[in-house]
């Protein structure tokens, strides 16, 4: 039985622990699915969107499948925001053991001459700046505690023309990710990243109607990928990058 299939078959596995998840806001996308497989597996949750009507529908969903659930509404490229974000969640709980960092996405398709200083700076912001932001916030309470896992999100393959801010926001995200292990190791503290090809999230498959769906990253194939990296099944991983690209590769 390999690593991810014991995972999957331990639906305790994460009972006690309080998983942050950010970049949940509509249904039928990453973060939801991350957040619904995290509680599936015993974790209480916090999560977090940019809009308050969007982080709440979130939370029903997953009270529904009886997920417990802290709803922030936040704009994680706002220090105040980010740091409330983990304000909130330890007032809810008084722990930290997981952070998720989802927030973020690819806004802006055009060719890198075309990138005016507001372009690069929000594309850059809402992928990089958003995942330091909250990583710096949450990253001493873990250290404090002796133990955590922070799961990032990078990209997978190769850059990709017209994409010059994601592209470049991605790549701090793996360097983001190693810095970040390296000075958690010595606390415990993991720090890792999932680096997707295509999703077949709902927004994706309408926008571009593939023809073979065999080739795209599923959205649970991802949250396995995360609750393995949250898990004890991974306890000798970090500072890596994992990609899960379907049969995309």
């Amino acid at each position: 039985m390999d690593q991810q299939t014991a995972v999957s078959e331990m639906p305790g596995i994460l009972e006690g622990k309080v998983a942050v998840v950010t970049g949940v806001s509509h249904a039928g996308q990453v973060g939801q699915a991350v957040a619904k497989d995290l509680a599936a597996k015993g974790a209480a949750l916090a999560i977090c969107a940019r809009t308050q009507a969007n982080v709440e529908a979130r939370a029903a969903e997953l009270e529904q499948a009886g997920a417990r659930v802290v709803p922030v509404a936040a704009s994680l490229t706002e220090e105040p925001q980010a740091n409330r974000l983990i304000d909130e969640t330890l007032r809810a709980y008084s722990r930290i053991d997981i952070l998720v960092n989802l927030a973020g996405g690819l806004t802006l398709y055009k060719p890198a001459v075309e990138f005016s200083l507001g372009d690069w700076n929000a594309e850059l912001n809402s992928n990089l700046l958003s995942a330091f932001l909250v990583s710096r916030a949450a990253f001493p309470h873990m250290a404090k505690a002796g133990s955590g896992s922070i799961i990032n999100f990078a990209r997978a393959g190769l850059a990709q023309a017209n994409m010059v801010a994601y592209n470049c926001a991605k790549a701090g995200i793996e360097a983001l990710t190693r810095t970040f292990a390296l000075e958690g190791r010595d606390a415990g503290v993991r720090v890792n990243a999932v680096a997707p090809g295509l999703v077949d999230t709902e927004s994706n498959v309408a926008a571009m109607k593939p023809k073979n769906m065999k080739r795209w990253a599923k959205r649970d194939d991802i949250a396995e990928a995360v609750v393995f990296l949250a898990s004890p099944a991974s306890e000798g991983i970090t500072g890596q990058v994992i990609a899960v690209t379907g049969w995309g590769i």
